[in-house]
């Protein structure tokens, strides 16, 4: 028989997040041939000869993390919101100064960063909604630092259409013309977007929200996503603001006015949904809408007056919830397995109980609810033979789990904190024992520190 190309072996358990959640222990080991996971089992029987292998002795294997919502160019200006600043429209209106500025070696330095800091928690696919686009062109300068990076992007085409001469919440000379916008979501879509089961690089079409876009620049996203065949995503329900700018403009709930653009359909995920009626949830379930929950988000201001966002009973309205980091602005740090913990928690808070949600329904989130959101379903996010070998290992014989007497994942994610060990995007290493293969990470923080200093300088 040929060696296979890679086998990682002697892993104390495996969860594989297949559909019956199963979890192998003792001795378990995995396959990649080609990209693909080829074989699962467990003790020495069977485990092929490989070009590579990895022991994996006192680890837990899971699949790569998916991040189903993020905007990259926000690590550039973190951690620096100012006090008294309340309510989303305020937000904006602090931040805007700087991101106007951004150029080419912003964009490049922040993605990069972006996606090693996420590389580290695990995460093995990336979402970036991009909806300020202050050069051309910006978009490609994303996906090719995704690329060089190694990691899976869903590169969401975001945009702001509707100028403050309109209403919209957005800084003069901010919002695109739309024209410039549908064709440049055309031209991405033909130039990048890969349908493949195991694409490196899909499109979607993404105007930011109803505060910031034209309606009829909802409307077309969703023909041209119709068209040819990518999903959409944007902000909704998520800050009161939000609810009394839609409500004084379109007499509806964001949610309302969202279905009525045509957007309630399976190619649409959207972010945060902290504010649905039961009937709204209702028709995001029968429509086949996913959230992209981002627990951070919700709470790093001292708490929304409505949340955080009812995650237990979407899941029981049966709307699919994955998991995102949102922007470093709006949650401070890009950790998937931070944003996973989270959601736990912030879960059994609201509900007041344990059973709201245990370690292994936050990390069905963080994987497989994610993939679905992002229209990635059945090869990534599991662990299973015939899906893409996006692979993370998480050694569990540190200071932080001695003692424990639970599952892997749960110790996984109660204990902490918790930087991957190892992880490979389609076989292919990202992160080697630790670190990030092939990166100089001071001369990365370096030249993004530069990138930082001159945004912040337009801070008013």
């Amino acid at each position: 028989m040929n060696k296979v190309d890679l086998l990682i072996t002697n892993a104390k358990s495996i969860a594989t997040m297949n559909d019956s959640r199963e979890v192998i222990l003792d001795n378990g080991w995995l396959a990649v041939q080609d990209g693909l996971i080829v074989q699962i089992g467990t003790g020495s029987t069977g485990q092929p000869e490989a070009i590579t292998v990895v022991d994996a002795t006192g680890c837990l294997l899971t699949p790569g993390l998916v991040n189903s919502h993020q905007h990259l160019y926000q690590n550039l200006t973190r951690s620096m919101k100012p006090n008294g600043v309340t309510g989303l429209t305020e937000w904006f209106w602090t931040y805007f100064p700087m991101w106007k500025e951004l150029d080419e070696e912003a964009i490049r330095t922040s993605v990069r960063l972006g996606l090693f800091e996420l590389a580290l928690s695990g995460c093995t696919t990336a979402t970036d909604h991009e909806y300020i686009h202050p050069f051309p062109y910006l978009m490609d300068a994303v996906i090719e630092e995704a690329a060089e990076v190694g990691m899976r992007l869903m590169a969401v085409r975001g945009s702001m259409t509707l100028g403050p001469e309109l209403g919209g919440v957005c800084l003069p000379g901010m919002a695109e013309d739309e024209e410039d916008v549908i064709s440049d979501s055309i031209r991405l879509i033909k130039k990048w977007h890969d349908p493949k089961p195991s694409a490196m690089v899909q499109i979607a079409l993404g105007p930011s929200n109803l505060m910031s876009s034209t309606k009829t620049v909802f409307t077309r996203s969703a023909e041209i996503a119709k068209e040819y065949g990518v999903r959409l995503h944007t902000h909704i329900a998520d800050d009161p603001d939000e609810t009394e700018y839609v409500l004084e403009h379109f007499g509806k709930t964001p949610l309302e006015v969202l279905e009525s653009l045509g957007w309630f359909t399976e190619a649409t995920w959207c972010a945060h949904v902290v504010y649905p009626s039961e009937a709204e949830m209702q028709r995001l379930a029968a429509a086949g809408v996913s959230v992209a929950h981002c627990p951070s988000a919700t709470v790093i201001d001292g708490g929304l007056p409505g949340g955080p966002t009812p995650v237990r009973d979407l899941l029981n309205a049966g709307v699919n919830v994955g998991i995102g980091c949102d922007g470093a602005t709006a949650g401070d740090h890009q950790s998937m397995w931070m944003e996973t913990k989270t959601a736990l928690l912030l879960s059994r808070l609201r509900e007041g109980t344990v059973q709201a949600m245990t370690a292994m329904d936050a990390l069905w989130l963080a994987t497989r609810g994610s993939a679905k959101a992002i229209g990635r379903e059945g090869n990534i996010g599991q662990l299973s033979i015939g899906a893409n070998a996006d692979i993370a290992i998480w050694k569990m014989d540190g200071i932080q789990y001695a003692g424990s007497l639970v599952d892997d994942v749960t110790a996984l994610l109660q204990g902490g904190p918790a930087q991957v060990w190892s992880s490979w995007v389609g076989g292919a290493p990202l992160v080697r024992e630790g670190k990030l293969v092939g990166i100089n990470v001071e001369e990365e923080v370096s030249r993004h520190t530069k990138s930082a200093r001159r945004l912040q300088s337009f801070s008013q």
